[in-house]
C-alpha cells in the first residue's frame, strides 16, 4: 500500500502496452539502447514520456509519503504504550502476514485480471482504514483494536502490491521496465524523507492521530489518477492476459525456481527485510543506543530515505542491472549496515544510516529490475507476488527475528543481524548470480 512515452495528451490516453520489446523466456532483456542514445537523463526519462505515468508517478510519491508516516506514528505509538521492541514485531507481523501467506493467488490474480480496477479498490480501502486509525488513535484503545485496521491493511496489500508491480509494465511497456521500476524507487525514497519528516512533525505537535489522517487523504491522488484513466488505456484485452487455469500458481512458482539468478534474487531480497524494516530495529535503537525522542528517529529515517534517494536517481540513470552487480551491492549494504551498528554517536549515525540508504536501494532496484527483465509477460504478476512476498512478505519474520535479537541481545543487536543476514544470503547466491543479465 503506499507503497509504481505518448503525445502530451491528458490522462485519457494509450499506453505502451502494446510493445513487443517483451524479455525472452531465456531471461534475456528487451534492450532499448536509451544508454547508447541519450544517456542517464534519457533513460530516466522515458517512462516519463508516457503521460499516464507521469500522473501516476506524482501520485505514488504523495501515497507512498503517507505509508510512511503512518509507519513512524505506529511504531512510536506502539513503543511508547508497550516499551517493548516484541510489540514492534507484533506490529509487523500483522502488517505483513497477510502478503506472505496470500501472494501466490493474488500474483496469479493480477496476471489475469484488470490490475487497474484491483488498485482502485486498494486504494479505496486504504483511504477507509487510514480514517479508521485516525478515530480510533485518541481513544486509545486496546493494542489488538488498534492493530486490527493494519491486519486489513495487510490484506488490502496482498492484493495491491503484485497488481501495482505489472500496472507499471501497463502503462510504459516492457521495454521501458528498467525506467520505470527506478522512477519507482525514487518516489518510494522521496517518501522516506518526507513520510518521516512529516511524521516527526506531527507526532511533536498534534499526535498520531494526524499522521494516519494524513496517510488517508494520501491515497485519495492515486485514486483519483485510477478513476481517470480508461480501462483500456493501460490494460491489456482480455484476450491477451493469462486464462484462468487449475495449476496456474504452482506453473508460477515452477518458473521462479527454474530461473537461477531470480531464484538468488528472492532470499537476499528476504533477507534485506531485516534492514529495510526500520519500524523494529531503528526506533530502539534511535532511543536506546542514541538517546534520541521522536523528533530524532523520524530523522534518522528520514535520513535513510535522503540517502537511498541519489541512489535510486542513480538506478534509473544506469544500464540493465546484472547479477554481478546485484551481488556486489547487496554486500556493500551489508557492510555499511555494520558500521551503522557500530556507530558510537548521532552523527556518525546519520552518516552511516544515509550511506546504507544510498546503497541499499540501489541494490533492491538492481535485484527487482533484474527478476522483471527475466520474467515473461505471462507469468510477471506471479513472478512479482513471489519478489513482494519475499520483500516485504517475509518481513512478519524478519521482524521477529530482529525483535528477538534487540530484546535480547541490545539495540545495536537487530542492526548486527541485519548485516549478517544480507551477507550470507548474497555469499550463497554468488555463483547463480554470476551470469544473470
Amino acid at each position: 500500500m503506499g507503497t509504481d512515452a505518448d503525445a502530451d495528451a491528458g490522462p485519457h490516453v494509450r499506453g505502451d502496452a502494446s510493445r513487443t520489446d517483451a524479455p525472452s523466456r531465456t531471461g534475456a532483456p528487451g534492450r532499448t539502447g536509451v544508454s547508447a542514445r541519450g544517456g542517464a537523463l534519457a533513460r530516466i526519462g522515458q517512462p516519463l514520456r508516457t503521460p499516464a505515468f507521469r500522473w501516476w508517478f506524482g501520485a505514488q510519491v504523495l501515497s507512498a509519503s503517507g505509508a510512511m508516516t503512518q509507519t513512524v506514528a505506529l511504531s512510536w505509538l506502539v513503543l511508547q504504550r508497550t516499551h517493548s521492541a516484541w510489540w514492534l514485531g507484533v506490529v509487523t507481523i500483522v502488517t505483513w502476514v497477510p502478503l506472505l501467506l496470500l501472494g501466490p493467488w493474488t500474483g496469479a490474480l493480477a496476471d489475469r485480471a484488470d490490475r487497474r480496477r484491483i488498485l482502485i479498490a486498494t486504494q479505496a480501502a486504504s483511504v477507509l482504514l487510514g480514517l479508521t486509525l485516525a478515530l480510533l488513535a485518541p481513544l486509545r484503545p486496546p493494542l489488538p483494536v488498534l492493530l486490527l485496521p493494519t491486519f486489513l491493511g495487510g490484506v488490502v496489500t496482498a492484493f495491491d502490491a503484485p497488481a501495482r508491480q505489472v500496472y507499471v509494465v501497463d502503462l510504459v511497456g516492457a521495454g521501458r521496465i528498467a525506467g520505470a521500476v527506478s522512477l519507482y524507487e525514487v518516489t518510494m525514497n522521496a517518501s522516506r524523507v518526507l513520510g518521516p519528516a512529516l511524521g516527526g512533525v506531527l507526532l511533536g505537535t498534534v499526535g498520531a492521530w494526524a499522521c494516519f489522517l494524513a496517510n488517508a487523504l494520501a491515497y485519495v491522488p492515486p485514486l483519483a489518477v485510477l478513476l481517470a484513466v480508461r480501462p483500456a488505456a493501460v490494460t491489456p484485452a482480455p484476450a491477451a492476459r493469462a486464462p484462468r487455469v487449475r495449476g496456474a500458481v504452482r506453473d508460477g512458482l515452477r518458473y521462479v525456481r527454474a530461473d537461477p539468478p531470480i531464484r538468488a534474487c528472492l532470499p537476499i531480497a528476504a533477507a534485506s527485510g531485516t534492514l529495510f524494516n526500520l519500524g523494529v530495529a531503528l526506533p530502539v535503537f534511535a532511543s536506546r543506543a542514541l538517546h534520541l525522542g521522536g523528533g530524532g528517529y523520524g530523522a534518522l529515517m528520514a535520513a535513510f530515505g535522503l540517502g537511498a534517494l541519489p541512489g535510486a536517481v542513480l538506478a534509473a540513470g544506469g544500464g540493465d542491472p546484472t547479477g554481478r552487480q546485484v551481488r556486489r551491492l547487496a554486500l556493500a549494504t551489508a557492510l555499511l549496515t555494520l558500521l551503522l551498528a557500530g556507530s558510537p554517536n548521532p552523527p556518525v549515525a546519520f552518516a552511516a544510516v544515509a550511506a546504507a540508504g544510498f546503497a541499499g536501494i540501489r541494490f533492491v532496484t538492481a535485484a527487482n529490475t533484474l527478476v522483471q527483465l527475466r520474467s515473461t509477460d505471462a507469468v510477471r504478476g506471479r513472478v512479482m507476488a513471489a519478489w513482494s512476498m519475499a520483500l516485504p512478505g517475509t518481513l512478519p519474520v524478519t521482524g521477529l527475528l530482529v525483535s528477538a535479537a534487540v530484546q535480547l541481545g541490545g539495540p545495536r543487536a537487530g542492526l548486527l543481524l541485519s548485516a549478517a543476514a544480507l551477507a550470507a544470503t548474497t555469499l550463497l547466491g554468488w555463483r547463480a548470480l554470476r551470469d544473470g543479465t
